[in-house]
């Protein structure tokens, strides 16, 4: 699939959620959640002339502590359902939750050899979402956009966005776009809000509203700054704007060397045109082997133009030189990289 470069007008932002199997964002989200409820039992922690009794995290009233861990995952639940007793009790249906989540992607993603089953797979989101969690909320919504149910996909993510998820968040931002009279304001508001939170698919889509002015005035400093966060967490389209703005001198001070090496990280998390524009400075640079590699990598994924470039390095490569390089692309994966 094509890559589009910076900021493409008729780009169609994706709906995403919290990935099932990636440990780059399971840790982000940990540690996130784990400062939260490190500073939630501060706060409610009064000072040691307090009378003994009022600091008894017991009295917090279930439905509180629930909107407070909606957006937990399972081994943050887990920590905190250890607190106290009532609060393992309190966290009991947000815990199960969890588990209608994981049988939920099971299905949604035919894994585990489970058969794919979607109408099941919203059903078992639903459950989730009715023990609130914001996981399932994102998740059912997706399902609902992707079925053409598109009011009930938004009702979904508004509920997760308003308890703080940043999936929902972003997702919600990107529903304001594509909405028949879309709220541009209101787009840009909940993506900074997932931003914040340290959401990089918001970050991303925050960094081009800034660029193309849409629903915020134009900064192309604070663009740029979204697109290295974005970049830096692992969105590979960030990448290649960050390198995008390192060459032109756009927000960022010009570095050839920052450009460069911006652009290598993204063709290597398999972007596109990033492919394309790394093969050619490796044939500029008369890096023909790697060159080959690269610009058989785009051609492969969909960019015509690198076919005509790639066709006149294999040329000047011996026959041998040219199946090894044959062979490399065979073989190469694209590192891990959030779409």
């Amino acid at each position: 699939m094509k890559d589009h470069t910076w900021p493409y007008r008729s780009e169609t932002p994706h709906f995403s959620t919290v990935p099932f199997n990636s440990p780059s964002q399971k840790t982000q989200n940990r540690a996130s959640n784990r400062v939260r409820i490190r500073h939630f039992q501060q706060s409610i922690s009064p000072s040691s002339s307090t009378n003994s009794a009022h600091r008894d995290f017991s009295l917090l009233p279930n439905d509180v502590l629930t909107r407070i861990a909606a957006n937990f995952s399972l081994p943050d639940l887990q920590t905190a359902s250890l607190v106290c007793r009532s609060w393992s009790d309190g966290l009991r249906p947000l815990r199960e939750a969890m588990l209608f989540v994981w049988w939920g992607k099971r299905l949604k993603h035919s894994r585990g050899g489970v058969k794919r089953d979607v109408d099941k797979a919203l059903d078992s989101f639903l459950k989730g979402v009715a023990r609130g969690s914001t996981l399932a909320m994102v998740d059912a919504g997706l399902i609902y956009w992707d079925i053409g149910k598109k009011e009930e996909g938004v009702d979904l993510y508004r509920r997760a966005a308003e308890l703080g998820d940043p999936a929902g968040q972003c997702n919600l931002g990107i529903s304001y776009l594509q909405a028949e009279l879309p709220n541009l304001e209101e787009a840009v508001k909940w993506f900074r809000r997932a931003s914040s939170a340290g959401y990089v698919r918001a970050q991303y889509q925050l960094a081009l509203c800034l660029h193309r002015g849409s629903g915020t005035d134009q900064n192309l400093s604070e663009a740029a700054k979204w697109y290295l966060r974005a970049a830096k967490g692992g969105y590979a389209r960030a990448m290649y704007n960050s390198s995008l703005c390192y060459s032109l001198g756009v927000g960022l001070l010009q570095s050839h060397r920052q450009a460069r090496k911006w652009m290598k990280r993204a063709a290597d998390h398999g972007h596109s045109k990033a492919l394309f524009e790394h093969g050619l400075a490796l044939f500029s640079e008369g890096e023909m082997m790697k060159a080959a590699v690269y610009l058989e990598l785009a051609t492969r994924a969909g960019e015509s133009a690198a076919a005509h470039v790639k066709n006149v390095v294999f040329q000047q490569l011996s026959p041998s030189s040219r199946q090894r390089a044959l062979d490399l692309a065979d073989n190469w994966r694209a590192l891990p990289s959030l779409r």
